[in-house]
């Protein structure tokens, strides 16, 4: 029982529905924090007060990040297995690489290059931001850290405005193809609604990256001003 368990795991089709449901899990969470991004739009009051909630109670905030963690590791390492094993699995390593497949693009051939990317973009992203400067601000009769005021001063440096847009751009094309083939890889394709999810992605795609371009965009000139 335990053996035809361990072969049922790891089997590519599981692997990949685990990379799929996974992938739409951290795609919930682009959607949560870019609102919750949005909100510098509104001002220094309310996107610090909208970080202070999430990070003022500790037990949910390490909860959250630990889940979130283990979601993107178990993606991760998922990802480059599968990649690992089809890549091996080829008889021919070294032949000329050719598009092959009524539904190769861009998007799909390049997965394991903008999937790390993102990687190296994410720890760049956490020691700029998450791990930088601590500046605090206080409203009414509670201090809490100056979120504001870091993505002002950290985007007012032009290399971090362009390497953030270039992560989201990477981002794009990684979420624009693991948006759809997650519901294909978890046996949800039909000819009837497929081009439907594969449009929702590109939109989807589109609208998540230039969402979060704009922000570093908005902190530089806001700075600057």
């Amino acid at each position: 029982m335990s053996c035809k368990f361990i072969n049922i795991i790891n089997s590519s089709i599981v692997k990949k529905q685990f990379i799929g449901l996974t992938g739409l899990l951290l795609c919930g969470f682009l959607v949560s924090h870019l609102a919750g991004n949005l909100l510098i739009f509104v001002g220094d009051e309310a996107f610090n007060r909208y970080a202070y909630t999430l990070t003022s109670n500790k037990a949910f905030l390490y909860t959250a990040e630990s889940i979130l963690g283990l979601i993107f590791l178990s993606h991760l390492v998922l990802a480059l297995r599968v990649t690992y094993e089809n890549y091996d699995a080829r008889p021919e390593k070294y032949a000329v690489k050719t598009r092959t497949g009524k539904g190769a693009t861009f998007a799909s051939s390049t997965m394991p290059i903008t999937g790390l990317i993102l990687l190296a973009f994410i720890i760049w992203h956490l020691k700029g931001l998450k791990f930088g400067p601590e500046y605090t601000i206080t409203y009414g009769n509670t201090e809490m850290r100056d979120l504001y005021r870091l993505l002002l001063e950290y985007f007012s440096i032009p290399l971090n405005v362009i390497g953030y847009i270039f992560g989201m751009v990477a981002m794009g094309f990684h979420v624009s193809h693991g948006f759809w083939s997650a519901f294909q890889s978890l046996g949800l394709s039909h000819p009837r609604y497929t081009p439907l999810l594969n449009n929702l992605a590109i939109i989807f795609s589109i609208v998540i990256s230039i969402s979060f371009s704009i922000l570093p965009i908005y902190c530089y000139f806001k700075g600057v001003n």
